[in-house]
């Protein structure tokens, strides 16, 4: 497998604004999440990488969204060249790994492109005001690894954002599948 890491997007980057539909349809915004700090996490139904963090990922995201963080995991993959990141296979993915908070699909990419994201999963942590400060990984682990699934380092962001805290400018880059882009349609951050 190889991996792809994130871009490492600038701290302080204003969140960009995005109107997707989730699993059952309904329209989600990010001004729905207005005055909450906000995770945004680009992730796939097929990426290994995703799997290895899914109930992890869903049990978190969950928790999070429980004490006042708005949270939504977005797909953005191709379906016509992996089908099993097609729309209709969000509510499944979303059953098998817990995943509570909005899982939504991009079907164009522009908000993929928007966000910069190039991998999954890729995390996007934005303070209250919807300014970037935090875009790293999960933790240390990997499908393979002996690092345990723990979501040591997003929770450590999370949790100073939810106290009002600085979050640490250390961030370790995601790694993951690279996002399945539409041909012809690749952004030009894209490397692959």
């Amino acid at each position: 497998m190889a991996l792809t890491p994130s871009t490492m997007r600038d701290l302080g980057t204003i969140a960009p604004d995005f109107a997707l539909p989730d699993c059952k349809g309904k329209i989600v915004t990010r001004k729905d999440f207005t005055g909450k700090p906000l995770l945004v996490v680009f992730i796939s139904n097929h990426c290994p990488y995703v799997k290895h963090i899914g109930h992890k990922l869903g049990e978190l995201a969950g928790q999070y969204a429980e004490r006042g963080m708005g949270a939504v995991l977005i797909n953005s993959n191709n379906p016509d060249t992996y089908p099993e990141d097609a729309q209709d296979k969000m509510p499944g993915f979303a059953r098998e790994y817990g995943i509570t908070v909005p899982y939504l699909y991009d079907a164009n990419q522009e908000i993929a492109k928007a966000y910069k994201a190039a991998c999954t999963p890729d995390f996007f942590l934005f303070d209250k005001q919807h300014k970037l400060v935090y875009r790293g990984q999960f933790d240390d682990s990997r499908p393979g690894g002996d690092a345990p699934v723990s979501g040591a380092d997003l929770s450590a962001a999370a949790d100073a954002v939810l106290a009002g805290k600085e979050v640490s400018a250390v961030q370790k880059p995601s790694m993951g599948c690279n996002i399945k882009w539409i041909e012809g349609k690749e952004p030009d951050y894209y490397s692959g």
